[in-house]
């Protein structure tokens, strides 16, 4: 019994860490990958994985294309063929360094490829595409269980606390056929949701929870916030024109650099060698940072979503896919929309595009 109660212990910990690695919304709302928050597939408790290693690998896509304002979705969009269209594929590297069955370290570096295609971004006749592919922003982070593994047998609570570096191009440019200058083309950032990186040294802070009711049956959850202190990035958000007065006037001329938060929790049920879990996942650009101003181009809003996943573990590796699917989707108002607002005495609230549902695949392997 004390074997299967580890076995589905480590099971259960494979099911949090890998489900927990990927903060990314699904859409317009710009939350980008920061990688493998901590792919630990062993209990803490097991003295063999002293001084071993993880390599983690997450394939992450999800395809954006209806139009929300607040919780309303504009479905007259996908009907004109004005949506915007975004395609997102991530695939995030983490190495983990257990250290003791109490601390590890990990890193991870994920490598972005985005498309996005519009109308509106080059002059209204014509869908075309702008695209962005490289590094994205790396992140360091260290992990501690705050209970002894040797007497916390059902359950335990880990922390982590990281720096997610500004490794990603936040500047990243592509051409734009929206004026009749130079061949009709001009370079020029792409939009906020398909930058590489942010451009600011964020802190991130993570609370990660098991809890087993028996061998099979256990409830995961875990926080995350990046705390990004810097207000603005320096890159204008006018495609390589000219801002609008609009934009000067209520600020979103230039980049935001947001804060991100994701919440989530389930349960998880062992079956053999696989381990299903259904749980909740709450992801969130807010609209105001916890440290630092918040204006500047952003599109704040949350997603809720449902997320039922399997994980299948072999001796040193584990396979795993996820599937978060949107329950509701909402584009708040930005700091911007609140300026413009008081300007004009007339109520703003831009929009965003979201994703029905993003999918998550990867696998972990255990070197020791």
């Amino acid at each position: 019994m004390k074997k299967l109660v580890l076995k589905f212990i480590g099971v259960t910990t494979v099911i949090l860490f890998t489900t927990f690695a990927k903060v990314n919304a699904q859409g317009c709302v710009a939350i980008r990958s920061t990688g493998g928050l901590c792919t630990m597939d062993e209990h803490p408790d097991s003295v063999s994985n002293n001084g071993s290693w993880l390599l983690n690998s997450n394939n992450r896509y999800f395809r954006s294309y209806k139009h929300f304002v607040g919780t309303k979705e504009q479905k007259q969009r996908i009907q004109q063929g004005t949506n915007v269209i975004n395609h997102s594929y991530t695939q995030d590297l983490t190495l983990t360094r257990i250290f003791n069955n109490r601390w590890s370290f990990a890193v991870d570096l994920p490598i972005v490829d985005n498309s996005r295609s519009s109308l509106y971004e080059h002059g209204g006749k014509e869908r075309l595409e702008t695209h962005s592919f490289g590094l994205g922003d790396v992140r360091l982070t260290a992990y501690a269980w705050l209970l002894n593994p040797a007497k916390a047998r059902r359950g335990n609570i880990q922390v982590g606390l990281g720096l997610k570096l500004p490794t990603g191009n936040y500047n990243y440019q592509d051409y734009f056929y929206h004026t009749a200058a130079n061949d009709g083309k001009t370079l020029g950032p792409v939009d906020q949701s398909i930058q590489l990186g942010d451009g600011g040294t964020g802190i991130t802070t993570e609370i990660n929870t098991y809890y087993n009711f028996t061998h099979r049956f256990g409830l995961y959850g875990g926080f995350y916030y990046l705390i990004s202190p810097r207000e603005q990035n320096g890159v204008s958000s006018a495609r390589g024109g000219t801002p609008s007065a609009k934009a000067v006037a209520n600020g979103s001329d230039v980049m935001s650099v947001p804060d991100q938060v994701m919440i989530r929790g389930g349960a998880s049920y062992g079956v053999s060698k696989f381990d299903f879990s259904a749980g909740v996942r709450y992801e969130c650009l807010p609209v105001h940072d916890l440290v630092g101003g918040s204006n500047g181009f952003r599109r704040p809003g949350y997603i809720i979503s449902a997320e039922p996943g399997v994980t299948y573990r072999v001796k040193s590796f584990s396979i795993y896919a996820f599937v978060p699917v949107a329950l509701k989707r909402d584009r708040t108002q930005s700091v911007p929309d609140k300026i413009t607002t008081n300007l004009t005495g007339t109520y703003t609230q831009g929009d965003a595009a979201f994703a029905d549902y993003a999918i998550n695949v990867g696998i972990t392997f255990r070197i020791k």
